[in-house]
């Protein structure tokens, strides 16, 4: 018996993903139906294009002027509104938008509401911030074998301070 809740829910789980992908699939052939001659599109490329001619399971596009192009309507991923397509291919701005540019601060303080108060006062707020601390500073302790410099010392058995990778003396 308790085995069986765990079932039920796997099963629901996948038959609701199973029923919102069919009407994902329902409203992209709804869309790819609704083309007609003159309506601007977007392939899955990327890629925009004027509908020339719709057939049963195949599209006519003009991607450049004069230059026509068959897809399948799988490829096909936007209709688009007459002004929409106008404004993407002329490269028109936006109805809100009012072509400047938006403000962006530098930090971080303006969203926070902070007011910069702990930057330095000598004013090097440019400067960079070294991130490198030195061995004693960061508390590490020098490696066995190692001298107080953190260099490697006379680790090896016959006395040798390098290793040749031969092994041994002898």
């Amino acid at each position: 018996m308790e085995l069986f809740l765990p079932l039920i829910l796997l099963i629901g789980v996948m038959l609701l993903m199973s029923r919102s992908a069919r009407n994902k699939q329902r409203q992209m052939m709804e869309m790819r139906d609704a083309m007609e001659p003159g309506t601007g599109v977007r392939t899955i490329g990327g890629m925009y294009a004027l509908v020339k001619e719709v057939r049963e399971d195949s599209v006519l596009l003009e991607v450049a002027p004069g230059v026509p192009a068959l897809y399948t309507k799988t490829a096909i991923a936007a209709v688009l509104d007459a002004d929409e397509y106008r404004r993407i291919v002329n490269d028109e701005p936006w109805p809100e938008d009012d072509g400047e540019t938006p403000v962006v601060p530098d930090d971080a303080s303006s969203l926070t509401g902070g007011d910069g108060a702990d930057r330095s006062a000598e004013g090097d707020s440019d400067k960079p911030i070294g991130l490198d601390k030195p061995a004693d500073a960061a508390g590490e302790t020098p490696a066995a074998g190692d001298d107080a410099g953190g260099n490697p010392g006379r680790d090896r058995r016959d006395g040798s301070a390098e290793d040749d990778g031969n092994g041994p003396r002898s």
